[in-house]
């Protein structure tokens, strides 16, 4: 693991990321993303290393908090917190559910569980009772190396966009259609609506688009990158993220391609 993450850093590409997951699509063992990412940021110094996403699912605020505050001063301020309401799950904090929760139950916590990490990353001896998480005089904030850091809130529907308007300083797309163009470039334009409503620039806003999902070929070549990538920041997507080629998997290329799409966008960075 180590090797990858040294590796992304010297491609010069912006920044790196990891499911938070406990598994992924088959792949086990799957380690645990704040674990991973705490190693990274001891063995890197450029690179910005990332959740993508982190959900309530199975993190409560108090915990998440604090290793978020620990990568960020390991990283010297380089940790960004992709952040999601996460896939359908019959685990919460421990407990085995008898049930799915509903959109609105799932929105709710997801809600609630974004302002609670924000008010700990911001606050000194902080109090909450919530429907989901309760805390009495917690103390996670001091310390930190960002003032707080950069909330990136993946959200396609009204309440996830006014979420990520309000208390988001970047927004991750992940489209689900079979018209992935189409979908993001509708869901863009309702963002910027949230974002006036909310009085935030939607302008100074990253946008971010997570690839692989879908049959655009993101990966195939250097043209076919440079093309999508044209595409997509014309309707206003600022990064892409791509993964990391995966043998034997649907997420496999051509590692010569990978690393030519990486330099071929290097500059101050790839995107």
């Amino acid at each position: 693991m180590a090797a990858t993450w040294q590796r992304a850093e010297e491609l010069g590409f912006e920044g790196a990321w990891i499911y938070d997951h406990l598994a992924w699509r088959g792949h086990s063992p799957w380690d645990d993303a704040y674990a991973s990412l705490a190693a990274a940021a001891a063995i890197t110094s450029r690179i910005r290393l990332g959740t993508l996403v982190t959900t309530p699912n199975f993190r409560t605020p108090i915990p998440t908090a604090s290793a978020i505050r620990t990568i960020d001063r390991i990283s010297g301020g380089r940790l960004t917190v992709g952040i999601g309401a996460g896939g359908d799950s019959h685990t919460s904090d421990g407990d085995v559910l008898d049930r799915d929760w509903s959109p609105r139950e799932r929105a709710d916590r997801f809600a609630e569980w974004v302002e609670q990490l924000d008010t700990l990353l911001t606050g000194e001896s902080v109090s909450a009772a919530g429907d989901y998480w309760s805390m009495r005089e917690v103390t996670v904030s001091p310390g930190l190396v960002q003032q707080r850091p950069p909330f990136w809130i993946a959200g396609n529907g009204p309440r996830g966009l006014r979420l990520a308007a309000r208390l988001g300083q970047g927004w991750i797309a992940n489209p689900v259609t079979e018209t992935p163009y189409e979908e993001v470039r509708g869901t863009i334009g309702r963002l910027e609506e949230a974002c006036d409503a909310a009085g935030r620039d939607f302008a100074a806003m990253p946008r971010l688009l997570l690839t692989g999902f879908t049959e655009e070929a993101w990966v195939g070549s250097v043209d076919e990158y440079d093309d999508l990538a044209g595409r997509y920041a014309e309707i206003g997507i600022t990064d892409a993220a791509i993964h990391w080629p995966r043998p034997g998997s649907e997420w496999d290329a051509d590692m010569d391609v990978f690393e030519q799409i990486a330099a071929s966008n290097g500059g101050n960075g790839s995107r």
